[in-house]
C-alpha cells in the first residue's frame, strides 16, 4: 500500500475538525501576568554615543511586564493573546488561534514567535533566573547594544504568519517536537536613497501596525529530541533554522541557524547553545563602507553567538547561576559603525535568585565584560550589576 502524502494527510485531518460535531462544552479563560523591575549599575560610560548624552545600553530602572489571556474554546481549538511591555514600548506578543488535530498535528495562524532554539520558550523574565537574556538572545540589555545592534536572535520575535508543530512519544522515555512554519521575516528599510542595507532593523518588527515590506515570506522550522534518563534526569537536543529576503525588492537574504542542548540533574540545570546569522548586503556605495568593496566578491556579514548556563540550588529558596557567552561579527559594515570587520564581545555573570514567595523572586547578578572591536587592539575590560524583583499570577 502506498503511503499518503504528508500534505494529504495534514489536510484530511484539518478537514476533519471541520466537519465533526463539536460536543457542548463551557468555555475555559486563563489569564496570567509577569513583571519584573530591574536596575542595572554601569561602572564607567560605555561608548562615544553614550559620552555625547545618547545611551547605547538600558541602565538605570527598567520594567518589563505581560499580560496574557488563553482560551479553551473547544476540544480542538484554542486562543491565545499577550500584550508586553518593555524596552520596545508596548508590543503584541501573542495573537493566535491553535487548531489542534492530534498532539502530533497543530496548525497555528496569527502574531506568534516562531519555534526556534530552547531559550525563546522560557524569555519570559519570570521564566529565567538572570535579569538579562543571554548575549545572542539580547535586546537591548548588552553593553553597547546599539553598536552591535543587540543579539544573533533578539527574543522574543513574534512574527505573523502560519506554523504547523506537533509531538509525538516514542513510548515513555523519548519525546520528539517540531514546527514548521512560514513568517512575515526581518526587514530592513532604507530611510532615503543614500542609505544601504547592511544589517536586520530589528525595531521595524515592532511597529504600530505589523506589515511586510517584501510581500515574501521568510520560513524555518525546529525539532527537538528529549530524552527521559531517569525519574528526575532528563536530556534535550534541538536544531532550528530560518531564512528569507529582508530588503524590499528582495535582492539581499538573510539565514539564522542554531543548535540547543540542555540537561536536567534532578534540581541542578546545564543549557548550552550557538547561533549564527549570515546576511548578504548592499555595496552599491562603496563609500559608505568601512571595508573597501572587492569587485565580483560576495558581499556576506555574519554573527554568530554562544552561551552556556548552570542553575545550582544551594538552598531550597537560593539558587546560585553560572553563565559564560559572548559573539562575534565579521564582515563589512557602515563606516560610521564603531565596530571593525572582526569584533567580539565575551561576558561571564555570576548570579544568585533568592524566592521569597511562589510567585516572587528577588535576582542579583554580576558582569564582567571583554570587547575587542579589531583583531590585534587590546581587550578593553568594563563591568555592570543588576538587582531585580520579579513576580507572576
Amino acid at each position: 500500500m502506498s503511503r499518503a502524502h504528508p500534505w494529504a494527510t495534514l489536510f484530511a485531518g484539518l478537514t476533519s475538525l471541520l466537519i465533526l460535531p463539536s460536543t457542548s462544552r463551557a468555555v475555559e479563560r486563563n489569564f496570567a501576568a509577569s513583571a519584573q523591575l530591574d536596575y542595572h549599575a554601569i561602572a564607567a560610560n560605555v561608548g562615544q554615543s553614550r559620552a555625547a548624552g545618547v545611551p547605547d545600553v538600558f541602565d538605570g530602572f527598567t520594567l518589563e511586564a505581560a499580560l496574557k489571556l488563553a482560551v479553551d474554546v473547544s476540544e480542538h481549538l484554542s486562543a491565545n493573546v499577550k500584550l508586553c511591555y518593555g524596552c520596545h514600548g508596548f508590543e503584541a506578543d501573542m495573537a493566535y488561534l491553535d487548531l489542534r488535530a492530534v498532539d502530533e498535528l497543530n496548525l497555528r495562524v496569527g502574531r506568534f514567535s516562531p519555534s526556534f532554539g530552547n531559550f525563546n520558550l522560557r524569555h519570559d523574565p519570570a521564566n529565567h533566573k538572570l535579569s538579562d537574556k543571554p548575549l545572542p538572545y539580547d535586546m537591548g540589555r548588552m553593553l553597547r547594544a546599539g553598536a552591535w545592534n543587540n543579539g544573533v536572535l533578539p527574543s522574543p520575535f513574534p512574527d505573523n504568519g502560519v506554523e504547523v508543530n506537533g509531538t509525538h512519544w516514542f513510548g515513555e522515555d523519548v519525546q520528539l517536537d517540531y514546527a514548521v512554519y512560514a513568517v512575515m521575516g526581518f526587514k530592513a528599510i532604507p530611510a532615503n536613497p543614500a542609505d544601504i542595507a547592511t544589517d536586520i532593523q530589528f525595531q521595524l518588527s515592532h511597529s504600530p501596525y505589523y506589515v511586510d515590506n517584501n510581500s515574501r515570506p521568510s520560513y524555518g522550522g525546529r525539532v527537538a529530541l528529549t530524552g527521559k534518563l531517569g525519574e528526575l534526569t532528563d536530556l534535550t537536543a534541538g536544531a532550528s533554522a530560518m531564512g528569507g529576503t529582508y530588503d524590499p525588492k528582495n535582492n539581499f537574504s538573510y539565514a539564522i541557524f542554531g543548535g540547543d542542548l540542555s540537561a536536567r540533574f534532578d534540581r541542578t540545570s546545564l543549557r548550552f547553545e550557538y547561533l549564527v546569522r549570515r546576511e548578504t548586503i548592499d555595496t552599491s556605495n562603496p563609500a559608505l563602507l568601512k571595508v573597501p568593496v572587492v569587485p565580483g566578491a560576495r558581499n556576506v556579514t555574519s554573527k554568530e553567538g554562544a552561551f552556556a548556563e548552570l542553575e545550582q540550588p544551594l538552598l531550597h529558596n537560593l539558587d546560585l547561576i553560572v553563565r559564560v557567552d559572548g559573539m562575534r561579527r565579521t564582515g563589512n559594515l557602515l563606516a560610521t559603525s564603531e565596530l571593525s570587520d572582526d569584533s567580539l564581545v565575551g561576558r561571564a555573570t555570576l548570579g544568585t535568585a533568592l524566592t521569597v514567595d511562589r510567585n516572587m523572586r528577588f535576582k542579583a547578578s554580576l558582569e564582567l565584560w571583554q570587547f575587542r572591536d579589531q583583531d590585534g587592539q587590546p581587550w578593553r575590560s568594563l563591568t555592570s550589576a543588576h538587582l531585580g524583583a520579579v513576580g507572576s499570577f
